[in-house]
């Protein structure tokens, strides 16, 4: 099994009594609340880059890269700092790998989405765009793919999961993964409920499966581009934007998702939803699963 910051201290190698204060920022309340907040004010300032720099998408790209940089240091300072601990999450181990394998899972998921639409005369294409078009949608994609692994599967999943183990962990990151989404201009609540099913459970069992986050970061900064910047897809009830495909789609909205996006679609719920309960299955006969902490504290 990977490092975990659940495995016990061995006791050759005893460690000093953290102060009192040490000791509450290190309860999974605090890093929820503390940590927690710090990366949504964080995220604010993708926002606030991306709205500022609209008109010029290569500058609204690097300062969203900058931002991402920062939003790693700040989750691996509170790790190793506050909690004293190997940030193994973020460890280099396996980054390359983990992150093509989930950029490659994006990618297909929503093709395949497109791709039966298109098969059924649903989505259709136009023509194309300059492939300029396609930049605006970096810095979205790596802003919630970056940020949104770090807050939802990195903080509240893991923290969750520390305390009533991992099961737990991926109910409660799910459901408020996807309710945060009510938020979303055009947000339905059967969209919100569809990306905590789909979405909440496949990005959870990466993390179950890898114990780092890059698999989870990758399927998800992906699926947002794939879906803006190449098939102009509604992203999680957002305006539309141009990618690089101009297109059409009619349909019923079981099928194209609506004004939410095709994740309010039954398409990508069976989909992501059979991946990620592939990727469950894979974590427990591997056993990465943790167990909640009474009976980690029977055994």
């Amino acid at each position: 099994m990977d490092s975990s910051p659940l495995t016990a201290a061995s006791p050759a190698t005893p460690r000093p009594t953290p102060n009192l204060a040490r000791r509450i920022l290190r309860c999974p309340l605090a890093r929820i609340v503390v940590l927690g907040f710090t990366l949504l004010m964080m995220m604010g300032l993708n926002e606030d880059a991306m709205t500022s720099y609209a008109k010029d998408p290569t500058k609204s790209v690097k300062h969203i890269v900058a931002l991402a940089i920062a939003g790693f240091a700040v989750y691996r300072a509170y790790g190793t700092f506050i909690e004293q601990r190997p940030v193994s999450e973020l460890a280099l181990t396996g980054l390359g790998r983990e992150l093509g394998l989930g950029l490659l899972i994006g990618f297909v998921l929503y093709a395949t989405c497109e791709l039966v639409l298109m098969a059924l005369g649903i989505y259709r294409i136009q023509g194309l765009n300059p492939v300029s078009f396609m930049i605006p949608a970096i810095a979205m994609a790596l802003s919630s793919g970056v940020y949104e692994e770090l807050l939802f599967r990195g903080v509240l999943f893991r923290s969750i999961e520390s305390w009533f183990g991992s099961w737990a962990g991926l109910v409660v990151s799910a459901l408020v993964f996807g309710l945060t989404h009510l938020m979303n201009p055009q947000a339905t609540m059967e969209g919100a409920l569809f990306i905590a099913v789909e979405a909440g459970i496949l990005l959870a069992a990466t993390v179950m499966l890898t114990r780092r986050l890059w698999l989870g970061i990758g399927f998800h900064v992906a699926w947002n581009y794939t879906q803006s910047a190449i098939f102009s897809g509604i992203v999680s009830g957002n305006e539309p934007a141009q990618g690089l495909i101009r297109s059409t789609m009619r349909g019923p909205e079981w099928l194209t998702g609506g004004k939410f996006g095709v994740e309010s679609s039954i398409l990508a719920l069976v989909l992501c939803t059979t991946t990620g309960i592939v990727l469950a299955v894979m974590a427990k006969r591997r056993g990465k699963i943790v167990p909640p902490f009474w009976r980690r504290a029977r055994g």
